[in-house]
């Protein structure tokens, strides 16, 4: 396991915060089969997807885009719950939310596409690498400090541009009963540009409305073991919350961004806490 440095947090969350398999409702495994062969038809569409996309308008392509993330949660069996869409403004926005998934980036394009920053890895994955690139992914090296000058530049950029970008602040996945720390070095790059942060809190549960950890990608569980979990999960959900925004320009540091932000999610995600969330500036 790496070292934790400002970048790359560890979460001390793993198999024993996943539920116990007689408390998850599961399916068959002739639905499993199924599940499986519906999300392969859906990433190797994905392929053609990414060939038309550049010939395609900015509206027509974010709804081709929002279409076929909808698709790969269906072929999952797993259904997105947003409460409302945001209203773009003409500025950059970066997107914050809890980590407990791969499911979280497939449920945030689902509902609004945007750019993601990601680890280095994601642009090596078969399949998946290629459309990420086509999508305008902005890549980090976690295990490399030295890079995130660098690479907190190129998500300023971005956002100077106009464009919608998705982060994960606390660096690693987490359960979703408990969450980690907001590094604020992701902050930096809003600060610099201008930006509004829009909060999203990402919460996973059950047809009943039971929060659940069956979906949360955590320890030393492998992409593969996560993936064969959740196509087991009978009536998965993901719930979606839209927070108000902060606007960057009117908070003092990249270090309040972070607080003020992390408050906001967990008091949403995390329901059992007491404290509600810190008041936000509306965007």
């Amino acid at each position: 396991m790496s070292t934790e440095h400002a970048w790359r947090p560890s979460s001390p969350c793993g198999p024993c915060c996943l539920p116990k398999r007689e408390t998850v409702s599961r399916v068959g495994r002739p639905r499993q089969a199924l599940r499986l062969a519906c999300a392969v038809a859906v990433l190797l569409l994905g392929i053609a997807l990414a060939a038309v996309l550049p010939l395609m308008g900015g509206s027509a392509g974010r709804t081709l885009v929002r279409s076929w993330f909808r698709g790969l949660l269906w072929a999952f069996g797993v259904r997105v719950v947003p409460d409302r869409r945001w209203t773009p403004t003409g500025r950059g926005v970066l997107i914050v939310t809890n980590h407990v998934s791969w499911l979280d980036v497939v449920a945030l394009q689902a509902v609004h596409p945007m750019r993601m920053l990601a680890k280095e890895e994601v642009g090596t994955w078969p399949l998946i690498g290629p459309l990420a690139d086509r999508a305008g992914t902005l890549y980090i090296d976690r295990d490399r400090l030295t890079g995130l000058p660098a690479a907190v530049d190129r998500l300023g950029a971005a956002l100077r541009a106009g464009s919608v970008v998705g982060a994960f602040p606390e660096g690693t996945t987490w359960c979703g009963m408990a969450s980690g720390r907001y590094r604020p070095a992701v902050f930096q790059a809003a600060v610099d540009a201008g930006a509004l942060v829009r909060p999203v809190s990402l919460r996973f549960g059950t047809s009943t409305g039971r929060s659940s950890t069956s979906a949360a990608f955590v320890g030393e569980m492998s992409l593969v073991e996560s993936v064969r979990e959740v196509t087991r999960v009978s009536g998965l959900t993901v719930e979606l919350r839209t927070l108000p925004a902060v606007d960057a320009r009117r908070v003092r540091d990249r270090r309040e961004l972070a607080r003020r932000c992390e408050a906001a999610v967990s008091g949403v995600s995390l329901p059992e806490l007491p404290h509600p969330p810190v008041p936000l500036v509306s965007g």
